[in-house]
């Protein structure tokens, strides 16, 4: 019987992944990670994924489910390799998603490790996404529900963290897991998804940022793309490409963020149009599909979770970077995010977008 480890946020999903381990006749042990003190930080508990109640939920669940249960305290290395990461790249004029570096350095790098250390084979989570063997590489698949799929902030995967990752969400709809949850009696089966990063519950990013660096972030200008100056905006990192509310600029029409200049301190304003280009460059790339990708390949991709996939053809470039090339131009290419690529179902790899010089 293989033991696996049951990452537990105290949610719905994680929650029903153990259940299906566990009538796999997994040896499942559940484990919460204690990422982020809210009460620290003046927030309620109940705001967050990071919060108490969750952590309650997580050991209800690991209590009707018979399996040992515990709360790993990851807080010094959720704040290097996730708050610190977040405040770094928005100083540095660039737009984050602290989601996947939760899932890259938390989830399957430190839980793993945690995981080994307690004879465990395999990391579990509510994850909505598969992983295949082909050919002897361990690839990365949509979820079944394609409305659910979360293969976007998985993309930095190793195969060794692929060999030891479980899904057990990836082939059914979110429904039905909130029907298994109901079956079961568990306490959280109509919990609302959380939609927070739990270190900013409030959506105050600039603010998550003052109190994790200690900094006070100076007041600049606003200024068009000719370099006419508009007005002063109020720290460069409360801005992000293709922003057009909360500027608090009285404006003659429509202007949108499609710049940060560090080196300056200013927020270049311009039309939607500007915020159109074909072609991006990305950094750190984790290839999944192939242990060596061909020079050109044609590829779906996303600039953003939420966004359709777009048609591209990518190249890749020396020191581990690719260069994409848009069929159709896209809006509000950030810096920061991440370009993830996909050939139908399979995920080909992704990387981190960077400024383009």
């Amino acid at each position: 019987m293989s033991r696996v480890l049951v990452a537990m946020s105290g949610g719905v999903d994680s929650s029903v992944a153990a259940f299906l381990l566990k009538e796999q006749g997994y040896d499942c042990i559940g484990a919460t990670m204690r990422l982020f003190d809210n009460e620290d930080a003046g927030f309620s508990r109940e705001k967050s994924c990071c919060s108490l109640e969750d952590t309650e939920d997580a050991r209800s669940v690991a209590r009707r489910l018979s399996m040992p249960y515990y709360v790993f305290n990851f807080m010094g290395d959720f704040h290097t390799q996730v708050i610190s990461r977040f405040a770094d790249c928005y100083e540095k004029g660039g737009t984050p998603n602290p989601c996947i570096d939760c899932n890259r350095y938390l989830k399957f790098d430190r839980m793993l490790r945690r995981a080994r250390e307690l004879e465990c084979e395999a990391v579990a989570t509510g994850h909505y996404a598969r992983i295949e063997q082909k050919d002897g590489r361990r690839l990365l698949k949509k979820a079944e529900d394609k409305s659910k799929d979360q293969t976007y902030v998985l993309y930095a995967m190793t195969q060794d963290q692929l060999a030891h990752t479980l899904f057990p969400l990836g082939g059914m709809h979110k429904a039905q897991t909130r029907k298994i949850a109901e079956e079961q009696g568990f306490l959280n089966a109509r919990k609302r998804d959380s939609q927070d990063i739990c270190f900013a519950p409030d959506g105050d990013y600039a603010a998550a940022i003052a109190r994790h660096t200690g900094k006070t972030y100076s007041p600049g200008k606003f200024v068009d793309r000719a370099g006419n100056v508009l007005g002063e905006h109020q720290g460069i990192i409360r801005y992000t490409i293709g922003q057009r509310k909360g500027l608090g600029l009285a404006l003659p029409g429509p202007m949108y963020v499609c710049e940060k200049n560090v080196a300056e301190n200013t927020v270049v304003l311009g039309r939607n149009e500007d915020l159109f280009s074909t072609e991006l460059v990305a950094e750190d790339f984790n290839w999944i599909l192939y242990e060596t990708p061909p020079e050109t390949l044609r590829v779906k991709a996303k600039i953003r979770y939420s966004q359709n996939e777009e048609d591209a053809t990518v190249t890749p470039l020396p020191k581990n970077k690719v260069k994409l090339v848009f069929d159709r131009p896209q809006r509000a290419v950030s810096p920061g995010q991440a370009v993830v690529l996909y050939d139908g179902d399979y995920v080909v790899g992704g990387g981190t977008i960077v400024p383009s010089e």
